[in-house]
């Protein structure tokens, strides 16, 4: 039984395209039940962030034919994308890639933690909802285990190694100081909030939160020393405003230009950053030309990720190593008979 991997990232489509893509995660179980019963794999993950959308499938049967039935899934309802956008692999680098995901080694940012923990909760949705079995179970296993490794033997993670720490150093460069700025968190996720605490650590002075669930905005505002917004009312609060982080799940702009514009006069020049840090995007990119104004999605964080890449290059060599074996290692013990099901849970010891 094969592991096959079909996906997209940062590196091969733009945000425009990735988000057309993306998988709510309120919309994963239907995707995954989908992705057994219409592409015919008998276990499954779907792994849907701001930077990738990748779907880990085991079949009894061809590989490839699984991989075309996973490429026909992915593209219902979507026009073909130009240009070489999804990837796909078979055994092994569909386990060496599973196992650079886990440890950051396919990041944007090289070295970054968060896509372990988005890695996790995407396979236990499929385990919740028993779409995994003996093959994808080992397979995640051996993945958490060796992101956890590399994290212990190696120094791929020094400096920055997040989204949020990224756009600090996006915001000190736009501002002389983060001392006494507000921040505004859009979406009460764990990114948003994330970003929101490292602001707050290199001097932000406050915090407001607006969200759709005015309990999940009350109870983040209350855990960072902020305050709630109600979401229709956050446009009241602007001239307060230094810094916007958006991070919702909305399919559509919750912030655009002629939203945006007609508040401008109460700030009197002040710099407006705006971080986009969702998928789809949150922020109309009409807004960048508007005057004292500075957007920056998720693909903008690219540039500073790559000064950090540069440190840690030296790294990645040793990574790899590890890597291969550990992929050796797992498909031999595959080859030996599976893990039973019983050892999923194995999965969380590095967590």
């Amino acid at each position: 039984m094969p592991i096959v991997c079909l996906g997209l990232n940062h590196r091969t489509a733009p945000v425009e395209v990735r988000e057309r893509f993306a998988i709510a995660d309120k919309s994963l179980p239907d995707a995954l039940a989908r992705v057994c019963a219409d592409a015919g794999a008998q276990e499954a993950v779907i792994l849907s962030t701001c930077n990738r959308v990748e779907i880990y499938a085991a079949t009894t049967g061809d590989g490839s034919a699984l991989l075309a039935a996973l490429r026909q899934f992915i593209l219902a309802g979507h026009a073909e994308p130009e240009g070489a956008v999804f990837y796909s692999h078979a055994e092994p680098q569909s386990v060496q890639h599973l196992f650079k995901v886990a440890s950051g080694l396919d990041s944007m940012i090289l070295g970054e933690t968060e896509i372990l923990g988005q890695l996790k909760t995407a396979y236990d949705v499929a385990l919740q909802h028993k779409r995994t079995g003996p093959r994808l179970n080992k397979a995640f296993q051996r993945a958490f285990n060796a992101a956890k490794l590399i994290r212990t033997e190696t120094n791929i993670q020094r400096g920055s190694v997040s989204v949020a720490s990224v756009a600090v150093e996006l915001a000190e460069k736009i501002f002389d100081t983060l001392n006494g700025r507000t921040v505004m968190v859009i979406g009460a996720g764990d990114t948003g909030e994330k970003t929101a605490r490292a602001l707050l650590s290199r001097g932000a002075q406050s915090v407001l939160v607006s969200n759709r669930s005015h309990e999940r905005a009350e109870a983040l505002a209350q855990e960072l020393g902020g305050r709630a917004v109600q979401f229709d009312a956050w446009e009241k609060e602007f001239a307060l405003i230094d810094i916007v982080i958006s991070s919702t799940s909305a399919p559509h702009y919750v912030l655009d230009r002629k939203k945006l514009e007609p508040l401008q006069h109460r700030r009197h020049r002040r710099p407006l950053l705006l971080i986009d840090i969702a998928v789809p995007r949150d922020i109309e990119p009409e807004v960048n030309f508007l005057e004292d104004v500075y957007l920056y999605n998720i693909d903008d964080l690219q540039a500073i990720a790559a000064d950090y890449l540069r440190l840690r290059q030296e790294e990645v060599a040793k990574c790899e190593s590890i890597i291969a074996d550990k992929a050796r290692e797992m498909l031999d013990s595959l080859r030996g008979g599976p893990s039973p099901l019983g050892d999923a849970r194995l999965a969380y010891d590095g967590k």
